[in-house]
């Protein structure tokens, strides 16, 4: 069984660290992503910085970047404890891109695409509920993490209900999860922008609504000087619709 988990691991990684966002933004617009708007190689900056459109096509590969891989690990027949594994790889590997000096993304729609195809009735949850209640209010970030606290409970108490025949693995599996986006979120490079901001203000920007500073308009506006300031403004293209 290792010689089948072991090299769907590395892939996993390798095909999670692929950045499709800062691709995107490359080639649509000529910029780095991640000298523009919150930094973040993401479809949520794509949506910034590019286009709706491009933002969709970032989502979808992004999502299924995760899927994918553990779809593959379920036709292997691996364990669940490596399917979950398999499928945390291509998270770590969206947010710390080996092809990106480990600079990358925030792995949610990643996450997104391991929980559903670990847990279907999961997935939905994990979609339905932050964009039901919290993007209405531009407040994702927070909704995100808030049912990525939720999803374990769900899943060890409402297994049954849930047709989850390995409770255990998949409540460990998201609570690792959750850990990956805590990290991700606390580790982020700090942005002159929020040079004022007190540590531990920054750090409850972080890890509710996953930006340094309170003003959302400001955040996700950020120049190329603003994001680095070692770094020269461009002049970006004209975005496609």
């Amino acid at each position: 069984m290792l010689i089948k988990f072991i090299p769907m691991v590395i892939g996993a990684y390798l095909l999670g660290s692929m950045p499709t966002a800062y691709l995107v933004a490359k080639w649509r617009r000529g910029i780095d992503i991640r000298q523009y708007g919150s930094g973040n190689v993401g479809a949520s900056n794509v949506l910034a910085v590019v286009s709706k459109r491009w933002s969709i096509v970032v989502t979808i590969f992004d999502v299924g970047k995760g899927a994918l891989m553990v779809w593959i690990a379920q036709l292997l027949k691996l364990e669940p404890y490596q399917q979950a594994t398999v499928g945390i790889a291509a998270i770590i590997g969206h947010n710390w891109p080996v092809f990106l000096r480990f600079q990358g993304g925030r792995g949610i729609f990643t996450s997104l695409g391991v929980i559903t195809v670990l847990s279907p009735w999961l997935g939905l949850i994990a979609l339905v509920f932050p964009y039901l209640f919290f993007a209405p209010f531009r407040q994702l970030s927070l909704g995100v993490g808030l049912v990525l606290i939720i999803i374990p409970i769900v899943s060890w108490f409402f297994s049954q209900p849930l047709g989850i025949t390995q409770p255990l693995t998949i409540t460990l599996s998201v609570i690792a999860i959750l850990l990956i986006v805590i990290i991700r979120r606390l580790t982020a490079p700090r942005r002159p922008i929020s040079a004022s901001v007190s540590t531990g203000e920054l750090i409850i920007n972080r890890l509710l609504f996953d930006r340094d500073i309170k003003d959302r308009k400001a955040w996700i506006s950020q120049t190329a000087s603003q994001v680095s300031p070692t770094e020269p403004p461009l002049e970006p293209k004209e975005p496609s619709p």
